[in-house]
């Protein structure tokens, strides 16, 4: 990568590639305040196994706002340790408080992560002026290679485009997630690569990734590929291979998952729906961060059906 002010190259961020399915990894809890290691574990190999690009953890589908400190600093050291090199691990570390987010930074760098990802910061809403600001300030006392996440439906505040025409002066940030669900906005965020050919954009609804290719994208964070990472992988593959076939077929199954996130009533259920589909695949326990509840079993039964008309789980006899 190239600070476009000095004309530098910035060391250890060029080697970062996120082209490609970056699941946002949920986090598998044996109780309260307890991570589940084995779960965990498997977790890992699986989607390592099925080809994604990097790993995001602590993020929205991990539930990061609901953990406690300490349980995700033990997610950090453990999922690096576990990882061990095979693909980049990148760390949300956004949080209410300035020195909460660079704390956290500083230590997924000592653990040894590749990146860290940074949302707007929640509760108290920003100005631009005030969101720009922030960055500028924040971005040099983060050790890491730094994603932008742009997650307004949680954090009721956008990187707008002209904020992140500014931040892109900005050398150690790598590209820019997209969670809003707006194509144009994407469209557009997609063209600041214009501006910094280094920058890797990525989207997150993952029913809209063969539009955000198409647009320039360079990829998805996509949760169901905590669940099916192949199937995402062979989607992503066959859109940049131009091979329509093999997309429809992909596009098919993961539009037909979307159903689990259906099913239950709260807006929780796209992460209790992701947990119960790891759980019945064995992967690790679905037990949510509270205040959530994790689906009864009528629930659970609606999300077993689904992955079994995908292929996902055998069918009962």
């Amino acid at each position: 990568m190239t600070d476009h002010a000095s004309g530098q190259a910035v060391p250890g961020s060029s080697r970062i590639s996120l082209q490609g399915i970056v699941p946002p990894l949920v986090t598998p809890l044996a109780a309260r305040d307890e991570l589940d290691r084995a779960g965990l574990q498997r977790l890992l190999d699986h989607v390592i196994d099925g080809g994604v690009a990097a790993v995001f953890i602590l993020g929205t589908t991990g539930e990061a706002p609901s953990l406690s400190y300490r349980l995700r600093r033990e997610m950090i050291a453990e999922s690096v340790r576990l990882v061990g090199g095979r693909v980049p691990v990148l760390v949300g570390v956004t949080d209410t408080a300035y020195m909460e987010t660079v704390t956290l930074a500083e230590y997924a760098a000592q653990c040894g992560a590749d990146a860290a990802v940074l949302t707007t910061p929640y509760y108290f809403p920003a100005g631009q002026t005030e969101l720009t600001r922030y960055v500028q300030s924040i971005a040099p006392d983060i050790p890491l290679p730094l994603m932008l996440y742009n997650m307004p439906g949680l954090t009721k505040v956008w990187f707008e485009i002209d904020t992140l025409k500014r931040l892109s002066e900005i050398p150690s940030i790598i590209g820019v997630k997209d969670s809003s669900g707006d194509l144009e906005y994407f469209g557009k965020l997609c063209q600041l690569k214009s501006i910094r050919t280094d920058w890797q954009v990525l989207i997150g609804p993952e029913a809209l990734l063969p539009q955000a290719i198409a647009l320039g994208g360079d990829g998805g964070v996509n949760g169901g590929a905590n669940v099916m990472p192949s199937v995402f992988v062979d989607c992503y593959q066959a859109l940049i291979a131009g091979d329509t076939e093999a997309t429809d077929a992909a596009l098919a199954t993961i539009l037909k998952f979307q159903e689990i996130y259906e099913v239950g009533k709260y807006a929780s259920r796209h992460i209790k729906a992701t947990k119960s589909a790891l759980s019945l695949i064995g992967i690790c326990e679905d037990l949510p961060a509270d205040p959530f509840n994790r689906f009864l079993d009528p629930q659970r039964e609606q999300v077993a059906e689904v992955l079994r008309e995908i292929g996902v789980l055998e069918k009962s006899e």
